[in-house]
């Protein structure tokens, strides 16, 4: 199984082109804020530009890091894929694995699911 993680310090992200193209590929019509905020450029569902309710946060689309779209979007563009503070790296996984990405300070890596008590 294939896997996206991020392999710098700062977190997963996706440049502005890579989020459209995944939005493109999901089927789904957005509008594009013109004006960046908080150093972001912001995505609303089309017909809905500024309505909060409406609007596409870029971390839902990448929840699944085995996400066929995801990992083609991230093959199909290489380093225009990363984001403002990220370094994409697609990994190969046992299939037959359960997994999780785990994270310090933004830098990643997949895990083995495994009990843990505190």
């Amino acid at each position: 199984m294939k896997v996206v993680i991020n392999k710098d310090f700062g977190g997963f992200g996706l440049s502005d082109a890579a989020f459209e193209k995944l939005l493109e590929r999901k089927g789904v019509a957005y509008e594009k804020s013109e004006e960046e905020k908080y150093g972001m450029t912001h995505y609303y569902a089309a017909g809905h530009m500024g309505d909060d309710e409406h609007y596409l946060s870029p971390y839902e689309f990448y929840e699944n890091r085995a996400d066929a779209d995801l990992i083609a979007v991230v093959e199909e563009m290489g380093e225009d894929a990363h984001g403002r503070f990220s370094s994409l790296k697609i990994i190969e996984i046992p299939d037959n694995i359960e997994w999780h990405v785990h994270e310090y300070d933004g830098l990643e890596h997949i895990a083995e699911n495994h009990r843990t008590w505190y």
